[in-house]
């Protein structure tokens, strides 16, 4: 048993003996009182013993209903813990819901002790970086104990291999490139694409490379005409004209966004999207191609050749007392709130995120969390329940039964004071 346990045990067992030492006394007083010669005081007392007696015991009778039978008999509405067992776990899953976990309630939370400042304060303090790179190096370690395990690892493959059956490649990349182009984004890339090759063609390597290509091809397919003319000369001259062509020709399209280059490539794209939506040649291939990934040994061996590299270079990392990957996390965790302390926006907008993500995710886990109350209070068994709950409030019920006792004593000895008032007065005063 634990101590804290131990220690409510005693209590109770303590509260429990002053409750019925109080019981026997007031019994023991009224038993006295009924067998002595009496006068008008003994009565009073005999009356304030006979009250207390009966208030002991309906507060007993009371106290132990909550938790048993009294006296072991099948009395009506008794062993009220026990047999509401089903409705309490119920009605405290509804109370914790719709008083702890509803909108309003997490809402105004947020509003009250805004989670980005302190968020912020925390991921600025000395040493918190480190425990949050700490913390962030122990999951890790858990999640790469939990996938080196043979059966995980089977699991993992087959999941991969069930999830790559179920892709449909040509529709996929279709939607890939429809994302890519949605609102002209293609042609910021074509802009960057046109940029490199022009930088490309300007160097000096890439037009020397280019006359070499010039006279090789004049040499192998045209042999008398490269012995007549200088070739190295054309090819040179050739580079350079060529590359200026081309440099003028990306500069232009470049330059200008209603280029008909521009336009011939839109219309290239989407007939290309098109093609893989519709085209069931294209689909045949994207079939041929998850076929390949899923069941292609080399293809097997090669990611589980990098998997394992992977997985052993993060291992050495975990077990380095200087982890790199503890390190990022703990300077990801200043930089965070370095921002969120500088930004007073990015504050309001990360706490107005959350409310929204509230709003949105505290019904369904409400709902789930008051299921699991209801539901782990109903597998409790009976009697283990009935006991921890009386051994959480049994000390303070106990009192209840102590302050009957004495309740019921001072009524009984206030009636009795009322019908004999004349015969207590002139007792007093010798009226």
């Amino acid at each position: 048993m634990k101590p804290e346990a131990e220690s409510a045990t005693l209590a109770l067992r303590r509260a429990k003996r002053q409750a019925l030492g109080l019981l026997l006394l007031v019994t023991a007083v009224f038993i006295a009182t009924s067998v002595v010669e009496r006068g008008l005081w003994l009565n009073a007392v005999k009356a304030m013993a006979e009250a207390a007696m009966v208030g002991a015991l309906a507060d007993w009778f009371a106290v132990v209903a909550l938790f048993r039978r009294p006296l072991g008999l099948p009395i009506p509405h008794t062993a009220v813990v026990a047999r509401n067992q089903a409705r309490i776990g119920r009605n405290l899953a509804t109370f914790v819901r719709d008083k702890f976990l509803d909108v309003p309630s997490l809402v105004s939370l947020i509003r009250r002790h805004d989670p980005a400042e302190r968020l912020a304060q925390w991921l600025t303090a000395p040493g918190n970086a480190a425990l949050l790179g700490h913390q962030a190096k122990r999951l890790a370690l858990a999640a790469l104990e939990a996938v080196q395990d043979a059966q995980m690892e089977r699991f993992i493959h087959k999941a991969a291999r069930s999830l790559i059956g179920q892709v449909d490649m040509s529709r996929a990349l279709a939607t890939v490139l429809d994302t890519l182009t949605h609102n002209g984004r293609h042609q910021a890339l074509l802009d960057d694409v046109l940029g490199k090759l022009i930088e490309l063609l300007q160097n000096e390597q890439t037009r020397a490379w280019v006359a070499q290509t010039l006279v090789a091809w004049l040499k192998k397919d045209h042999p008398r005409t490269a012995k007549l003319l200088p070739s190295d000369w054309l090819g040179d001259k050739g580079s350079s004209l060529l590359a200026r062509a081309l440099e003028s020709l990306m500069a232009d399209v470049a330059a200008n966004p209603q280029h008909t280059l521009r336009a011939q490539f839109d219309v290239a794209v989407q007939r290309f999207v098109e093609r893989l939506r519709r085209d069931p040649e294209w689909a045949r291939k994207g079939d041929e191609i998850r076929t390949w990934l899923q069941t292609d040994a080399t293809v097997g061996g090669y990611v589980q050749a990098l998997w394992l590299d992977m997985r052993g270079a993060l291992q050495r990392d975990l077990d380095d007392a200087d982890s790199v990957l503890a390190r990022q996390v703990g300077k990801l965790g200043v930089w965070l709130g370095e921002s969120l302390a500088s930004d007073v926006a990015l504050r309001q907008s990360f706490n107005a995120r959350l409310e929204r993500w509230v709003e949105g995710l505290a019904p369904d886990v409400a709902a789930f969390i008051a299921q699991h109350i209801e539901d782990t209070v109903r597998r409790w068994d009976a009697e283990e329940m009935t006991r921890l709950i009386e051994l959480n409030i049994g000390k303070d019920l106990q009192y209840i039964r102590i302050n009957g006792t004495v309740v019921g004593g001072l009524i009984g000895l206030l009636l009795f004071g009322v019908s004999h008032v004349g015969a207590m007065g002139r007792a007093l005063w010798g009226v």
